[in-house]
C-alpha cells in the first residue's frame, strides 16, 4: 500500500487565506467601493501572506484572521488614497461599483447587508479614510476598538474618537432604518417597470416629494445629468425621457440582489446597460433615492 504524502505546506497557507477571503473582500469593498480595486488589494494581501510563510525565519501566525485583516485594511488605505485622486477627475457623479450577488447572499446577516447597501456606501464616501476604516470594522463587522487600534497602529483613544465622529456623521446623513426586504423588492420592481415603460402615474405614486436621483455614467455611459436631480416631478420627467430613448428592440430587465439591496439590472443588445437601486423612506412606502450606474467600466461583472 502506498502511503499518502503529507500535505504541502503551501496548501495549508492557501487554505487559511481562502478561509478568510470572503471577510477580507467585504471589508475592503466597503472601504473602497470598487470590485476591481478590491480584487487588486486582495492579490497584494495574498502575496504578502504567502511571502511571509516562505521566509524560513518567520514566526508562525497564531491568529490568521487578525493578521490578514490588518494587512487588508492597511493595503486598502493606501489604495484609498489613489482612488481618491481618480475620483477628483471623474466625470459627473461617482457611485460605488454595483456588486451583483447570487440569491444565497440574500439570507446573510443584517449587518453585512447594510454595509453593502448603495445608500450607505455613498455616505461612507464622505468620511475620511481612517474614519471609514474604523466605521466598517466596528459598526459592520464587530471588531472591538482595541482590535482596531492594533490593526491601524493607533491608540484606542484615537480609535474611539474616530468611531464617534464617523458614527455621528453617518447617522446624521442616513438614520438607521431598514425596510422589509419583500417590500423593498416590490417597490424596486414596480419602479423599474414604470420607469422603462414610461408610466408617469405610477412613478409619481412611488417617488417621495423630495426624492433625489444620482446617475453615474463616468463620461462613457448614458447619464441624464452630471449632478444629482432633486424633486419628484423632475426625477419622473427624467425617467419619462429615458423610456422614450430606449432602443427600439427593447431591453431585458432582470431583478437581482445588488449587494445588500434589491436591484434592477437592465440589458440591451446582450450587454449590461444600467444597474438601478432605490432607497426607501423610513416609512418604507416611497422612494427617497435612486442610484443609477451606467458607466460600462463599472458593469463588467454584470451578466444576465
Amino acid at each position: 500500500m502506498t502511503a499518502t504524502p503529507p500535505p504541502h505546506p503551501l496548501d495549508s497557507v492557501t487554505d487559511r487565506f481562502l478561509g478568510h477571503r470572503e471577510l477580507l473582500f467585504s471589508v475592503v469593498y466597503n472601504m473602497l467601493g470598487t470590485v476591481a480595486d478590491t480584487e487588486d488589494t486582495l492579490q497584494d494581501v495574498w502575496l504578502a501572506w504567502s511571502a511571509r510563510h516562505r521566509r524560513p525565519d518567520a514566526e508562525p501566525v497564531e491568529n490568521a484572521r487578525a493578521y490578514l485583516v490588518r494587512i487588508a485594511v492597511n493595503q486598502a488605505l493606501v489604495r484609498r488614497a489613489e482612488l481618491g485622486r481618480r475620483q477628483e477627475s471623474y466625470v459627473g457623479t461617482w457611485l460605488p461599483e454595483p456588486l451583483a450577488t447570487v440569491e444565497d447572499h440574500a439570507a446573510e446577516g443584517v449587518e453585512r447587508a447594510e454595509a453593502l447597501s448603495m445608500a450607505l456606501l455613498v455616505v461612507l464616501e464622505t468620511l475620511s479614510p481612517l474614519e471609514r476604516a474604523v466605521f466598517v470594522l466596528h459598526e459592520v463587522f464587530g471588531f472591538a476598538h482595541p482590535e482596531i487600534a492594533r490593526i491601524l497602529d493607533r491608540s484606542p483613544t484615537a480609535v474611539r474618537q474616530l468611531a464617534t465622529r464617523a458614527r455621528r456623521h453617518v447617522h446624521a446623513r442616513r438614520p438607521r432604518h431598514r425596510p422589509r426586504a419583500d417590500l423593498h423588492a416590490q417597490v424596486t420592481e414596480r419602479f423599474a417597470a414604470a420607469a422603462l415603460g414610461g408610466d408617469l402615474r405610477t412613478l409619481l405614486e412611488l417617488l417621495a416629494p423630495d426624492v433625489t436621483l444620482w446617475t453615474d455614467g463616468g463620461g462613457k455611459g448614458p447619464a441624464v445629468s452630471l449632478h444629482p436631480v432633486h424633486g419628484r416631478d423632475r426625477v419622473a420627467a427624467v425617467f419619462m425621457a429615458v423610456a422614450r430613448a430606449l432602443p427600439e428592440a427593447g431591453v431585458d430587465l432582470r431583478h437581482r440582489r445588488v449587494a445588500g439591496d434589491p436591484g434592477a439590472l437592465v440589458f440591451a443588445d446582450g450587454g449590461p446597460l444600467a444597474v438601478v437601486v432605490v432607497d426607501l423612506t423610513p416609512e418604507g412606502d416611497r422612494i427617497a433615492g435612486v442610484y443609477s450606474v451606467t458607466n460600462p467600466d463599472k458593469l463588467t461583472g454584470i451578466t444576465p
